[in-house]
């Protein structure tokens, strides 16, 4: 994954090699040729110099969650899409007062009906999101001076379940970490997030390693394939033994999950192993979810 992703993310593809600047006057003039490395954008966005802004967003993050004194994090991931209850059900009562004739309903009437009523189907889980990132920045600004920079809420930094994780713990009072990337269909960092804890990522495989390396909970929201991703590749690190062990790991929503993953058929095949299973913990309830990850992260860390 990691190869095929630096193969394919092309910075600039109108980039000059740097041997051609000698010759542009548009770049730089005589005096002020040579240009050190460092300081050629023309180089450093190129394809030769892609493992240069690889290590960057390799190095930079972790020089900042130094100086904000971030020691670890809960990390919670979901839907760009799902939207908060209220905003579903207005969305859907307008697209309703629209329809003339709802027994004769036009393809296009008929699919952005049935968008609707999913974003309402999937709504109540945005609000739960924003409920358990509160109530889990309000346990850890509970916790001693010394563990007060422990466990900050970490999202995607995006819309969706990542906005109500950074919502949740803006409504505690506390900071939270957006860890974006840059998608042209995304917006960027949301308004939960403050300032010094926004990032914005090019490298897919970089962003998750961030996820990874800080967190001592996860929590799993429905989502699609990006949450399917994020979801897979850090069970598998752990069950590889490839990462220090996450504690708590859960995915919120029975209904949701035992839908679309068949984990006990995954055992029957014997693709994975039975005790494979005691990896994560599926719940239904903001209380279930907290009190889970409230009771794991003490033992381990503040007994």
């Amino acid at each position: 994954m990691v190869a095929r992703e630096l193969r394919g993310a092309h910075i600039n593809e109108n980039v000059k090699p740097a041997s051609l600047l000698m010759s542009d006057s548009t770049q730089c003039s005589r005096d002020e040729w040579p240009i050190k490395a460092y300081k050629d954008l023309n180089f450093l966005n190129s394809d030769g110099a892609r493992n240069i802004r690889v290590l960057a967003e390799m190095t930079e993050p972790g020089i900042r969650f130094a100086e904000e004194q971030v020691k670890d994090t809960i990390v919670l991931f979901g839907s760009a899409r799902i939207m908060p209850v209220d905003v579903a059900e207005a969305k859907l009562k307008e697209l309703q007062a629209t329809i003339v004739d709802s027994s004769n309903l036009t393809a296009g009437e008929k699919d952005a009906l049935r968008l609707a009523k999913s974003a309402v189907k999937a709504a109540p889980y945005y609000n739960m999101a924003v409920e358990l990132a509160e109530e889990l920045t309000k346990w850890t600004m509970s916790l001693p001076p010394e563990e007060q920079h422990r466990f900050m809420i970490c999202s995607g930094g995006g819309p969706g379940i990542m906005e109500a994780a950074n919502r949740g713990a803006h409504n505690a009072g506390g900071k939270s970490i957006g860890l974006g990337i840059s998608l042209p269909f995304e917006q960027g960092v949301n308004e939960y997030v403050p300032k010094n804890l926004q990032f914005e990522f090019h490298y897919f495989f970089v962003r998750k390693y961030w996820f990874v390396t800080m967190a001592k909970a996860l929590v799993a929201f429905p989502g699609g394939f990006g949450t399917l991703d994020e979801l897979f590749e850090t069970l598998t690190l752990v069950q590889t033994g490839k990462t220090a062990e996450i504690p708590a790991i859960v995915l919120f929503g029975s209904e949701f999950w035992n839908s679309v993953v068949n984990f006990d058929s995954l055992v029957e095949w014997g693709t994975i192993s039975p005790e494979d299973l005691d990896l994560f913990t599926i719940v239904d309830t903001v209380e279930e979810a907290r009190d889970s990850i409230i009771k794991q992260l003490t033992e381990r860390y503040l007994s």
